[in-house]
């Protein structure tokens, strides 16, 4: 079994295409590009976590995509997911709906691994940095205590900037991005 992360995928997400410049003339082109990019790289018995804005849209068909995709999948929720706390009370009501759609996990906003025998923390939000010129979601972001972060929600913003490894499709050619290549990138941005 291999680990891979990925953030930012949006799909049913049409705007997103011009926003980050993606290179599809459509949505529907899109999400077949990010179904086929995610499972050129992912087994069925490998794991993908996702940091965040996974699906827009109208939910009921944009989700469905996640059912195509290979890997036991977890989502560490982002500002775009209807099930991420810091849409309001409602956010809990969407958690089902997610699971529902082949997510095997959601996990809490922050949570603590170990990448390649270092601390690392995983989060949708960078330590500091937005994808807008305001800087969003502050009482939402990890304290930085000097661990490297991996991270979504900056899109074509970085893929490494300090000790924050940015893991967005946006950056990584679309596919999921594997602990061989992560662990390396864990090192240059301050780990052992």
């Amino acid at each position: 079994m291999s680990r891979f992360f990925t953030a930012d995928l949006h799909f049913g997400h049409a705007n997103i295409i011009r926003y980050c410049q993606r290179p599809f003339a459509d949505v529907e082109e899109m999400d077949e590009a990010l179904v086929e990019a995610w499972n050129d790289v992912v087994t069925d018995d490998d794991e993908v976590w996702v940091l965040g804005d996974v699906a827009m849209g109208q939910l009921r068909s944009s989700l469905a995509h996640v059912g195509r995709l290979r890997g036991r999948k977890v989502l560490v929720p982002g500002n775009h997911d209807r099930c991420w706390p810091g849409n309001g009370p409602h956010a809990a009501d969407w958690v089902g709906r997610y699971l529902d759609a082949g997510f095997a996990e959601i996990t809490s906003e922050i949570v603590e691994l170990r990448l390649g025998g270092e601390p690392v923390v995983v989060c949708h939000f960078p330590y500091e940095g937005d994808s807008h010129d305001d800087d969003r979601f502050r009482a939402h972001r990890p304290t930085d205590e000097g661990r490297v972060l991996l991270h979504g929600h900056v899109h074509t913003s970085w893929q490494l900037s300090g000790r924050q490894i940015n893991v967005g499709c946006d950056v990584w050619e679309y596919r999921p991005v594997g602990t061989d290549v992560l662990a390396g990138l864990v090192v240059a941005a301050g780990g052992r």
